[in-house]
């Protein structure tokens, strides 16, 4: 006898809410969908766009190549680059080193960090990414924070299909070559983690500092990995 494993029902509008900031790219991300097809719609949602003309000065250090629209209020650092298409919204800092290269949607609010690579990534309103990191393929819900180093991998070492295990155990494909992550609002990850592809974290869910986590982490659920470390002295 055949047995089917139905997947439990994942819907982005467990993990966050399209802020009123975005409400312009609301046709393009629907709440009743799994969170991880929003990745594939923010091409689409960026080029049905009409932006008007930047009205923000360019630092000589900021390089800007293709389409991208900066709101007045954002600070730029003196030496960044932005490829787009990108939308940067209102009051998101910007921080030197920062490299944000195709299809990235900043809402409000947000800190953009030194040293950090952003590609097809959806971040919502107050995200703060500030130190060295990597978000490719992913979307932080509204104030989700990164410590320093933090990597979202996207991309699984035998380039397949990214599943999502989810937290009934159940595996479900995404269609994704390249997925990083999903942070629900108000998510968190300690200095030096890695999030595996297709790693999904609920509102408030905490990982750990210098922690690899793969899989789901239910809301307001912590995740960590304790080590033993031993000392000796020194022979010299």
């Amino acid at each position: 006898m055949e047995i089917f494993v139905i997947p439990m029902l994942v819907k982005a509008s467990d993990f966050f809410a399209l802020p009123a900031s975005l409400s312009q790219f609301a046709q393009f991300f629907p709440a009743d969908v799994p969170p991880w097809d929003w990745l594939k719609k923010i091409g689409a949602a960026l080029g049905a766009a009409q932006f008007p003309v930047n009205e923000i000065a360019i630092p000589s250090g900021v390089r800007i190549e293709g389409s991208v629209w900066i709101h007045p209020s954002v600070k730029l650092p003196a030496y960044a680059t932005i490829i787009g298409p990108a939308y940067i919204g209102a009051k998101t800092e910007i921080r030197p080193g920062a490299f944000i290269r195709g299809n990235v949607i900043i809402g409000e609010g947000c800190v953009i960090g030194n040293s950090c690579e952003f590609k097809n990534c959806l971040l919502l309103d107050g995200v703060q990414v500030p130190h060295f990191n990597y978000v490719g393929d992913s979307v932080l819900g509204n104030k989700a924070h990164l410590g320093a180093g933090v990597i979202c991998s996207n991309l699984r070492l035998d380039q397949g299909e990214v599943t999502v295990r989810l937290v009934d155990g159940t595996v479900t494909g995404t269609g994704l070559r390249k997925f990083g992550a999903i942070l629900g609002d108000k998510a968190e990850v300690g200095c030096n983690a890695v999030l595996n592809p297709g790693a999904v974290l609920g509102p408030r869910a905490l990982v750990m500092p210098c922690t690899a986590f793969t899989g789901y982490l239910p809301a307001a659920t912590i995740a960590r990995n304790r080590q033993t470390i031993t000392t000796i002295a020194r022979r010299d």
